[in-house]
């Protein structure tokens, strides 16, 4: 047995216990092992388990398996599916198409809770719900919405499975900000959204996705550029009016059926008040502990035309332009939490954060432009464009200038809402 495998499953280890204890047996008494068998046959009593339903069956077979560790639901969908395709003598043509779904959700999705396979049919679920005009805020479990009547009906449709197999391209395609698919202007958007402040962005984006695809799974450039326009509006400012994703289901979830019929996304049931939103997002506390606080430095750095897009795969902290430890030293600040307002953060990649956080501004300069070393060695600076700008244009960054960015920053988001038509005539 792989020592390795032996790490991760409790099976593994029972097994190898047995194995190790065998060989020693066999070792020690070579003439007393061939009553071991015989002596084991006398002495096990199998009982027999009587479940009265699927479920109950389930329940118990969750607990204890051939990997140790409890079933997740795509397990039963997988059986679910092999059972239809067998009917129709396909099971290895589903197999190998599930062996590619395992790879692709594998490489694409990496849920807190749940497995890879579990997330796709989580962002499926949402476009059957949608075709059903489900609005509840209410969302069944994964494998009840699946069950459905008990018969598992979802799963026992030709389409099901090939639109899992479009779907998880699709998403595998957006995390690997596929060139050939998606332009520099779309990529861009869903780099922000990658930022979100909560996950629910990817469940519409999934419905509009199914339903606006064409038979090459490809869907028209500027509708979906306004559509992520418009989610990028609405779940921002809603992150901030009505904290948590919970509150989202409602007004995202009625959108998600409006979808479903031809209409465009416009949340026009929830659109915001432009005085009181001035003062909810002015009055905001964007601790680096919330979300949204690096969502929106997130989208300000998009907002400046000439920004190229940046990869998935390079790590960004928020950086303060005017450091935390400047403040709490020169004690300079007429307000020393304006330190932790909007104006005073940015984007910045790790790599960098991690030597300019605490150092003064004349000092944070050579990291975001780029330096050469006392060696010759090339230093590069930040990819993101206003952190160059601020650098050549300022010879310090001072608390002024934190609240005419702060200003500038605000100003631009809600005229961002206004563009997106979320904002009370």
């Amino acid at each position: 047995m792989d020592k390795e495998l032996a790490k991760k499953s409790r099976y593994a280890k029972n097994f190898n216990f047995f194995v190790e204890k065998i060989d020693a047996f066999l070792s020690n008494y070579p003439s007393y092992f061939a009553y071991f068998p015989a002596r084991v046959l006398n002495n096990c009593v199998l009982l027999p388990i009587e479940a009265e339903s699927q479920n109950t069956a389930l329940r118990i077979f969750s607990t204890l398996n051939d990997r140790g560790k409890p079933l997740s639901d795509a397990d039963i969908f997988k059986a679910q599916l092999y059972k239809y395709y067998s009917s129709f003598g396909k099971k290895d043509e589903f197999i190998e198409t599930w062996k590619n779904l395992d790879k692709i959700t594998s490489e694409v999705f990496h849920p807190i809770y749940g497995t890879p396979l579990d997330e796709l049919f989580t962002r499926y679920m949402y476009y059957e719900r949608a075709l059903a005009e489900i609005k509840s805020s209410t969302t069944e479990a994964l494998r009840k919405f699946y069950e459905g009547d008990g018969s598992y009906p979802l799963l026992h449709q030709p389409k099901t499975l090939s639109n899992l197999v479009s779907l998880a391209k699709f998403w595998q395609d957006v995390n690997n900000q596929e060139t050939e698919r998606f332009s520099d202007k779309v990529l861009k958007r869903l780099f922000v959204l990658s930022y979100a402040p909560n996950g629910m962005w990817t469940y519409i984006t999934s419905v509009y996705f199914m339903y606006h695809r064409d038979e090459n799974d490809e869907i028209e450039e500027n509708a979906f550029c306004r559509f992520l326009d418009c989610i990028t509006a609405f779940i921002w400012a809603y992150a901030i009016t009505n904290p948590g994703v919970n509150s989202l289901r409602t007004p995202v979830y009625a959108e998600m059926v409006k979808i479903i019929k031809g209409e465009e996304v416009t949340f026009s049931d929830f659109k915001f008040s432009e005085e009181r939103y001035r003062a909810q997002i002015t009055n905001y506390v964007f601790n680096n502990s919330r979300a949204i606080t690096k969502s929106m430095i997130t989208w300000w750095a998009f907002q400046h035309d000439n920004q190229s897009l940046l990869s998935l795969e390079t790590r960004f902290d928020i950086e303060h332009i005017y450091a935390r430890n400047r403040r709490d030293k020169e004690k300079s600040l007429s307000n020393p939490q304006n330190v932790e307002i909007l104006g005073n953060k940015v984007l910045l990649e790790k790599r960098l954060n991690i030597r300019a956080s605490d150092y003064r501004f004349v000092d944070k300069v050579k990291y975001y432009k780029g330096f050469t070393t006392a060696n010759g060695q090339e230093k590069n600076g930040s990819q993101i464009v206003e952190l160059a700008e601020i650098s050549n244009s300022y010879s310090d960054f001072t608390e002024t200038d934190i609240i005419n960015r702060n200003s500038k920053i605000i100003d631009s988001f809600v005229n961002f809402l206004r563009a997106n038509q979320l904002l009370k005539e």
